[in-house]
């Protein structure tokens, strides 16, 4: 029989702000390629969550898979690490990280 393995669930959302956004249409045509990126560059699961309608905010949700909190953790620290260097379209206004 296996033994049932460990496994721990971590969650990062971040609520994104994305200044002078005029419509929906610009705020998915900046959000896309972040999106897109967070999935190929960390093989996370990545989606908008809350505020879909809101032209200038974004609330996104990381989620990350593995078997120690702490690396899961420090995995979804790095991701949002890069998003701070790397993406000059906005800026995050708040965070959270669950691990479960």
């Amino acid at each position: 029989m296996l033994e049932k393995p460990s496994l721990r669930v971590g969650v990062l959302t971040l609520w994104l702000r994305l200044p002078g956004c005029g419509s929906l249409k610009e705020k998915r045509r900046r959000l896309r390629p972040l999106l897109s990126r967070l999935r190929r560059e960390f093989n996370a699961s990545v989606a908008e969550v809350a505020a879909q309608d809101a032209w200038q905010d974004a609330v996104i949700a990381c989620a990350w898979v593995g078997t120690d909190a702490v690396y899961v953790q420090r995995a979804l620290q790095g991701l949002r690490g890069w998003l701070e260097t790397h993406w000059p379209e906005g800026w995050v206004v708040e965070e959270r990280f669950e691990v479960y």
